[in-house]
């Protein structure tokens, strides 16, 4: 994909790119990835419930969150307002979808955006697994918090990071979309500066890659499309079990 530009306030620019790989297993992508061309919000879904569920569940999510943002983003609605009503209308197709398609009625997807507007500060939103990182002077920080049943163990001292990688329940989702019980998606605001990376990721990515690695291959090459295609590859050479989804954004002077 071409790396586009886009200005920011500051005198900061944007480049990003974004990619996406079916893996070493599996026949299809469940994977949805949308970065705006003009880099006002990128995208990633990761969609689950059999082979046609879980692409359909990301296509729609991707495509729902991207037509209201467009739709709503000279509007009047505060960024945080507009974030979070992309994702609720987002969760309400696929669950209409599911009533129409009763062979998809357990498809669902994970989600993370991450919007630029206005003068605001970048805002995320992510429900489920899919993540976004801050890759900072060489350092890499996970900035979501996974909506799983390990998260939660490793948070409460049952497990530790260690024993996550490898537990039975790891992909077993807390929150998702595509359910009537989504009470809470959450939003949380940015901190940027020149020099940072964004990556936004779906689980094949991190399944395959530790934290450490990752770090590795962003501090390699400042050549985006370079690190998103070694990114994939590496994720393909420890196995490529699942899909791989990666975006990334840096902010340069």
């Amino acid at each position: 994909m071409t790396v586009c530009i886009k200005c920011l306030k500051n005198s900061m620019k944007l480049q990003f790119t974004g990619s996406s790989d079916p893996g070493l297993i599996r026949s299809n992508n469940q994977d949805y990835h949308y970065p705006d061309p003009d880099g006002r919000f990128f995208i990633v879904a990761d969609g689950m419930g059999g082979h046609a569920g879980g692409e359909e569940a990301s296509r729609i999510a991707t495509q729902e969150i991207r037509s209201y943002l467009l739709t709503n983003w000279n509007g009047t609605k505060s960024s945080q307002d507009l974030l979070e009503e992309a994702l609720i209308r987002a969760n309400e197709a696929i669950l209409k979808d599911q009533q129409s398609h009763q062979e998809r009625a357990d498809m669902g997807t994970t989600v993370v955006v991450v919007i630029f507007r206005d003068e605001s500060s970048p805002l995320c939103a992510h429900v489920g697994d899919s993540r976004l990182y801050r890759w900072r002077q060489s350092n890499l920080e996970q900035i979501t918090e996974d909506h799983t049943w390990v998260a939660r163990a490793i948070k409460i001292g049952d497990i530790s990071p260690d024993e996550a990688r490898f537990h039975p329940f790891r992909h077993v989702l807390s929150r998702c979309l595509g359910r009537e019980d989504l009470y809470q998606i959450d939003i949380q605001p940015l901190d940027i500066q020149p020099g940072d990376r964004l990556l936004l990721c779906s689980d094949g990515l991190t399944e395959e890659l530790t934290d450490q690695k990752i770090s590795e291959y962003l501090q390699e090459s400042s050549n985006l499309d370079k690190t998103a295609f070694s990114l994939i590859e590496a994720a393909k050479e420890q196995g490529g079990h699942d899909n791989i989804t990666v975006v990334l954004v840096a902010i340069d002077n």
